[in-house]
């Protein structure tokens, strides 16, 4: 067991560049002696959760099937929206009660597990059962609507773990090292995502359901392991003092957003960069046009999407350790040039516009800057909010965002209805512009 211990500690160091795996910051004694350990389990819990997002994905899966049944644009805009704002409405509500926990990752284990049963008990892998009738005897509205149904109570699921997920990394991970963790289960999920996407193409034009279906069951196990791993992470009880009622919560809040200039000004850029995330399904769906209803190309774009968050996900989230407000400027200007990419090649004439190839490799390069929008809002979040109201500041930030997401997406979709798809690529290019001068002009915190 020592030995275990000692190896472990060696990998850990590796992995994170600490040549003592003892030193931490702003993190208790007890919690810096079962960092190493705690490093890994957040490892593969995180790996667990990305796999399962990935394989469940509002941005590529789903916008794929939509497209396949013929379902309205305006659907394909509200999928992420729902998909973010089910996780994220919901969270100042049960903030004050997750206080109320001396150990929170329990809170965390029960997301998971209920997330994981959503999909294997007829949440999410019946509805997408139902979802493949449409796809085979219907078309259109009715088809689309199933997936939405299905969509947001798989979403509701989520969001009970995600304020203590971050509020358990807060407590068992040292500044400076949340970012590397971070960024080293995104590289590994991306890995794995790669082996699903490659077994997709093998499957080429063959009928898609029985594969759709095994990524649902895949999910399902993601969600197990994330929520297994959660279980075991060594957490030390925390105070529980200052644990609040929705209202209160809400006052409490709007407080914070008054007083709290830096916490509204992160909010603000924080919400112009839903954009890169809005643009996904729809490079996504652009793709699916040339590919029809081939799992082929289906199985390139997760093929890329997972190489993406293999190569990036390291590099992102280093730097954002360094500082992440750096981070989230330049995800915004990457996300704009993504934008501009993807509607320039919908313009061009020519057959070779005419593959998934072209937008494969701008949902690529999209992928790469998400993975900077995420992680650098994930880090920034966490690093800015102290201990005592990391939950509150987490829960607040995610249900303004949540909120923002269902009203941009929705005007998303129905731009998209009215516009096209290239012209609303180019309106959230704009957007990602005006995100990244906000970012820039925020302090820093690390």
């Amino acid at each position: 067991m020592a030995e275990r211990g000692i190896s472990q500690s060696r990998l850990y160091e590796r992995l994170t560049g600490d040549e003592d795996s003892r030193m931490c910051q702003d993190i208790a004694d007890e919690a810096c002696q079962e960092q190493p350990r705690n490093f890994f389990l957040h490892l593969f819990a995180a790996l667990g959760n990305k796999l399962a997002d990935e394989l469940s994905s509002a941005r590529l899966v789903l916008p794929w099937l939509l497209g396949v049944i013929g379902a309205p644009l305006w659907m394909v805009g509200l999928l992420v929206p729902i998909r973010e704002s089910g996780a994220l409405l919901p969270q100042l509500f049960v903030a004050g009660f997750i206080r109320l926990k001396p150990q929170r990752k329990w809170v965390w284990v029960l997301g998971g597990t209920l997330q994981a049963l959503a999909t294997l008990l007829g949440v999410a892998a019946l509805g997408w059962a139902l979802n493949a009738l449409f796809a085979l005897f219907g078309h259109g509205s009715p088809g689309g609507a199933l997936v939405l149904i299905t969509l947001v109570a798989l979403s509701l699921a989520r969001g009970l773990s995600s304020i203590a997920t971050k509020d358990v990394l807060g407590k068992t991970i040292a500044k400076r090292r949340r970012g590397n963790l971070m960024g080293w289960s995104g590289s590994v999920a991306g890995a794995v995502t790669l082996v699903a996407g490659g077994v997709l193409i093998l499957f080429e034009e063959r009928p898609g359901e029985l594969a759709l279906a095994t990524l649902l069951g895949v999910a399902a196990l993601g969600w197990a392991l994330n929520a297994l791993c959660a279980a075991r992470i060594k957490e030390a009880p925390g105070a529980v003092e200052g644990g609040e009622n929705a209202w209160n919560s809400i006052k409490l809040g709007l407080r914070l957003l008054r007083d709290d200039r830096d916490f509204l000004h992160f909010n603000l850029s924080r919400s112009l960069l839903l954009a890169s995330a809005l643009a996904l399904p729809y490079v996504a769906l652009l793709g699916q046009q040339q590919s029809g209803t081939e799992l082929g190309g289906l199985g390139v774009l997760i093929v890329v999407s997972g190489l993406a968050g293999m190569v990036a996900s390291p590099i992102w989230g280093k730097r954002s350790d360094a500082s992440s407000r750096r981070v989230l400027r330049d995800a915004g200007l990457g996300a704009a040039a993504c934008c501009l990419l993807g509607a320039t090649i919908a313009w061009l004439p020519g057959g070779w516009t005419a593959t998934v190839w072209p937008y494969a490799l701008v949902y690529a390069l999209l992928m790469i800057v998400h993975a900077g929008v995420r992680l650098g809002r994930k880090t920034y979040l966490v690093d800015m909010a102290g201990q005592d109201r990391r939950a509150l500041y987490v829960a607040l930030s995610n249900t303004l965002t949540g909120g923002m997401m269902l009203v941009v997406g929705g005007a998303t979709g129905l731009l998209a209805q009215w516009l096209g798809t290239d012209w609303l690529l180019v309106a959230l290019a704009a957007m990602a512009l005006a995100a990244a001068a906000s970012a820039a002009r925020l302090p820093e915190v690390e």
